[in-house]
């Protein structure tokens, strides 16, 4: 019986004994899987870092060509502020050539009526002259 006893408890021992490494094998996986779950956050949390950057370039490279596009139109701005003075100094030199003109030709314009008064009062003095001085040059009146 001592032996039964002996052998029981010998198994039982043995029991515990899987049962304890049963134990410690599952402990073990959870902490495997503990780890995998750990490595899994962080590799999701890289990502988003990732994501972050990403975003963050693309916002930075936005700013980029919205910083050239406003080059851009301050350039064509320039252009036109340019052409527009050309255009002015142009309108402006045209206005003072105008200016020196308009009295030469004011000049001419009263030296044509003085002309045409000149030519009138000839042409007076003619129809004048002609009545009070008739003289017949033909080969008939000689």
């Amino acid at each position: 019986m001592l032996l039964l006893l002996q052998q029981l408890l010998l198994l039982l021992l043995l029991l515990l004994l899987l049962l304890l490494l049963l134990l410690l094998l599952l402990l073990l996986l959870l902490l495997f899987l503990l780890l995998q779950l750990l490595l899994l956050l962080l590799l999701l949390l890289l990502l988003l870092l990732m994501m972050l950057l990403l975003l963050l370039l693309l916002l930075l490279l936005l700013m980029l060509l919205l910083l050239l596009l406003l080059q851009l139109l301050l350039l064509l701005l320039q252009q036109l502020l340019i052409l527009l003075l050309l255009l002015l100094l142009l309108l402006l030199l045209l206005l003072l050539l105008l200016l020196l003109l308009l009295p030469l030709l004011l000049l001419l314009f009263l030296l044509l009526i003085l002309m045409l008064l000149m030519l009138l009062m000839l042409l007076l003095q003619l129809l004048l002259n002609y009545n009070n001085n008739y003289y017949c040059y033909c080969c008939c009146c000689y």
